[in-house]
């Protein structure tokens, strides 16, 4: 090989990991400057804890990227370690060849992408091939795994990832998206099996697919975390992943995940990007992605960044788990500690539950026009409100909630990331007697005064920005509400009567003002 490494032409050409097109929301390709940033982070952590220590000079440091696409932090990995490595390994030939077979190893996620990573590593899909920068591999796979494997099947769910077997239970010659990292139980034993012996990797970083396809259901289900959890039964020295952020606050099946992640000491580093267009133009992500440094060594603050466009805060050592979701900005926690310091009851003990009359929010069991003895029946369909009618004795759950007055709220709002703003949809009034589907949550309360007063609340400012520290996503459910206190209902709140009550300062409500936008009532509602 010419002491001109083939890495080194990227430099005078376009990289082409920056040009090919995401597979999907679900599986998004890492751009190589984004990869490098977090080889960055890692550089420093490594350093500080071997005294000074350059990781890319240690042939002995192993790397694994357990759910490689494009192949771009093996390939960004080698890069280092060849310039690293120069003094120790003087023979380019030779030194490739070290770092390939002994350092950098990969497992991907489909065929197609652990062909693509093989290009972009050994600049060939054939890890034994003529046009293969490796030169002692036996076979075209080298050190990037791929197997088509199935799901294990326990009833109509893999046990493993939970996939439903009506949707990826395919016939053969197709993806089955049964990632093999996350489908074993004994890690250990399935990387001696891929890679042929006893492995014990020192870095595990990669960018995992974050969910798969409902069967039938509205929402896709999470499985970033599995990939977390089994990197670290692995013990590496350190671990480092993009993952969605909806974790911090929200997702569905991400409690226990979440306290895990909270309560681990060992997180030293936590970068967080609101918008997942800063990381993935054009890809949305709800709710942002984040990248986290994990330190087998590290016991301790987490070193937490938060960027959004152009504005960066941090980074600002915090303590993950203070509350049961993390408060993404570090601006944040001074209000919240004077308001929770009140120890006053949270507003949800007046909020009803999600589905609380029992029906969804594609419910169509109710008529257009009016019948005697009817109720109305508040909805959402395609993002327009209506009101229909249906029989009192059709409502067969919390029929005792028919008679109460209602502030009625959208259990669902969006509005994009850019801020400031709105949180929530906006409010509507319901007299007695009124029922609603799941598109709204509502506030019980006894007349029309005390509605009134609670919608001026809900207005604020104040309000919205204490939901907005836990609605992570477009849905705003019973628990997104536990931050925010219950008042009295007798006068029409306004953010200056708050302020005062609650002692936030010019500077903290500057920054409220900054995140959450007025709510004009008298405006069209939108959803």
């Amino acid at each position: 090989m010419s002491d001109q490494a083939s890495f080194t032409l990227r430099r005078r050409n376009p990289d082409v990991l920056t040009c090919i097109a995401n597979l999907s929301n679900d599986e998004v390709f890492t751009p190589p400057e984004f990869a490098n940033r977090m080889l960055d982070t890692l550089t420093e952590a490594w350093a500080a804890n071997h005294g000074g220590a350059n990781l890319w000079a240690d042939p002995t440091v192993t790397f694994l990227d357990p759910c490689t696409k494009s192949g771009v932090f093996l390939r960004e990995i080698t890069r280092r370690l060849t310039e690293g490595l120069a003094k120790k390994i003087p023979g380019l030939t030779q030194r490739v060849n070290h770092i390939l077979t002994k350092q950098v190893f990969g497992i991907g996620i489909t065929k197609i992408t652990s062909l693509l990573a093989r290009r972009s590593v050994y600049c060939s899909r054939h890890a034994d091939g003529k046009h293969s920068i490796a030169k002692n591999f036996a076979s075209e796979t080298g050190n990037i795994w791929f197997k088509r494997i199935p799901h294990s099947w326990e009833g109509d769910r893999c046990k493993f990832c939970g996939a439903g077997k009506s949707v990826f239970d395919r016939a053969d010659g197709l993806e089955t998206h049964a990632y093999a990292f996350i489908h074993t139980d004994n890690i250990k034993a399935r990387l001696t099996e891929l890679f042929g012996k006893n492995m014990q990797f020192d870095v595990i970083i990669g960018n995992p697919p974050y969910q798969l396809a409902s069967d039938g259901g509205t929402r896709d289900g999470p499985i970033y975390q599995h990939f977390v959890e089994q990197a670290k039964r692995l013990q590496p020295r350190f671990l480092a992943m993009i993952i969605p952020s909806r974790w911090m606050a929200s997702g569905l099946g991400l409690s226990e995940f979440r306290q895990a992640m909270l309560g681990d000491r060992r997180m030293r580093e936590l970068v967080d990007y609101p918008a997942a267009n800063d990381v993935f133009p054009g890809v949305e992500v709800k709710a942002g992605v984040c990248y986290f440094l994990w330190d087998a060594s590290h016991d301790g603050d987490c070193k937490v960044t938060t960027v959004r466009g152009g504005e960066v805060l941090g980074p600002i050592q915090r303590n993950l788990g203070e509350y049961d979701v993390f408060v993404r900005d570090a601006r944040a926690v001074s209000i919240l500690h004077k308001v929770l310091g009140r120890s006053e009851a949270p507003i949800n003990t007046i909020l009803a539950r999600d589905k609380e009359f029992g029906w969804t929010s594609n419910f169509d069991g109710f008529h257009e026009n009016e019948r005697s003895g009817d109720v109305p029946l508040y909805y959402i369909r395609k993002m327009k409100r209506d009101v229909g009618y249906i029989e009192r004795n059709a409502v067969t759950k919390s029929a005792d909630r028919i008679d109460t007055w209602k502030v009625l709220v959208p259990q669902a709002f969006n509005g994009g990331d850019a801020i400031p703003h709105q949180i929530l949809g906006k409010p509507l009034i319901a007299p007695l007697p009124s029922v609603c589907t799941q598109s709204f949550l509502f506030f019980s309360v006894s007349s029309r005064k005390a509605a009134e007063s609670l919608q001026s609340y809900y207005t604020t400012r104040f309000f919205r920005f204490l939901v907005s520290v836990r609605k992570i996503t477009q849905h705003a459910t019973h628990s997104t509400y536990v931050w925010v206190p219950m008042q009295s209902w007798d006068r029409t709140w306004t953010d200056e009567a708050l302020f005062t009550k609650y002692g936030i300062t010019q500077e903290e409500q500057a920054f409220i003002g900054s995140q959450v936008r007025e709510m004009n009532l008298d405006a069209a509602a939108d959803e």
